[in-house]
């Protein structure tokens, strides 16, 4: 990698390099480390903390489907207590960089989240992950309405001050997703997560009922892709300045590139790690070896290139 500028920005931040893992898929980071030191990795976005402990959804929680998988963990996690007490430490201690998914169920909770992480010292950005239930409007997901993601964020962003970059990661199941990321973009954030899981169902046909205990739950994998390039595809042809963090069914440096075209200022992966823990290097290798055959010496001369001349 040594002829080829591999870095990239989201706010004030610099990352080595543009592959990061999806919050959700490897906790906190552990789990991956026994396989590849952190710092290989432009950042590590945590699995969505939130104010309390919670056990999650009851079992079954995961089912395949073609070219994908149905999960419906339900959030499971130590909450922020635990959290800062170890899992921090253990990033910093491991050198590696962070990116803190935080997720609630009130305004006011995220808010108490973003104040608590103000001034922890290691983390490089907050990932607010508004594609929750809001417990006080009958479960309406926060992303999918402009007031209330505007909500959320102007909360983040009085909380935490102007040191850390806010990142909001949006849910797919909107009919606007450009009206919802304007919406985040007036309301102060740095950059987009782009896209999080599809709401999806699937039902036995032997048992003849639904296959997940929770009955939904998010789909991911390959099969959910091109509903992510058209979202960060519209979103950057939108919000050119605005850093976009792709994600959705990338198992190669090829569908990596092709987040990047479309407008990714870097990549999560996930899913992909579940069968391949070292999937995130072997994407970075393929995704870097690309960039150069194409005659690209600077990672962010490839963002939204799809978008030249069009």
């Amino acid at each position: 990698m040594s002829s080829l500028d591999f870095s990239t920005k989201i706010g004030s931040k610099r990352f080595s390099n543009p592959i990061f893992t999806a919050s959700g898929c490897a906790s906190s980071g552990q789990e991956l480390s026994q396989f590849f030191p952190l710092t290989e990795i432009g950042a590590i976005v945590t699995k969505s903390i939130m104010t309390k402990a919670r056990t999650g959804r009851a079992t079954p929680r995961m089912a395949e489907t073609p070219s994908g998988m149905l999960n419906s963990i339900g959030l499971q996690g130590p909450g922020i207590d635990a959290f800062l007490e170890n899992d921090i430490p253990w990033l910093v201690s491991n050198s590696a960089k962070i990116i803190v998914s935080i997720a609630g169920e009130t305004v006011d909770e995220y808010g108490v989240l973003a104040r608590r992480l103000r001034a922890v010292p290691g983390i490089s950005a907050v990932e607010v992950n508004i594609s929750c239930p809001n417990v006080e409007n009958r479960g309406q997901v926060f992303a999918c309405h402009p007031d209330t993601a505007i909500a959320v964020i102007e909360s983040v962003r009085r909380n935490i001050g102007g040191e850390l970059p806010i990142i909001a990661k949006l849910s797919p199941d909107v009919t606007n997703i450009v009206e919802i990321a304007q919406s985040v973009i007036n309301a102060g954030v740095d950059g987009l997560a782009l896209i999080n899981t599809l709401l999806g169902m699937v039902i036995d046909t032997n048992t003849m009922k639904p296959k997940l205990a929770g009955k939904t739950g998010g789909l991911s994998g390959p099969a959910i892709r091109p509903v992510a390039v058209r979202a960060i595809y519209q979103v950057h042809q939108a919000f050119p300045n605005t850093p976009i963090v792709g994600m959705g069914g990338v198992a190669s440096g090829r569908d990596a590139f092709e987040l990047v075209l479309a407008g990714a200022s870097a990549v999560s992966i996930g899913t992909a790690t579940f069968g391949n823990p070292t999937a995130v290097l072997q994407i970075r290798d393929q995704l870097s070896e690309l960039l150069l055959e194409k005659g690209i010496t600077d990672f962010r001369d490839a963002i939204g290139f799809a978008h030249r001349g069009v």
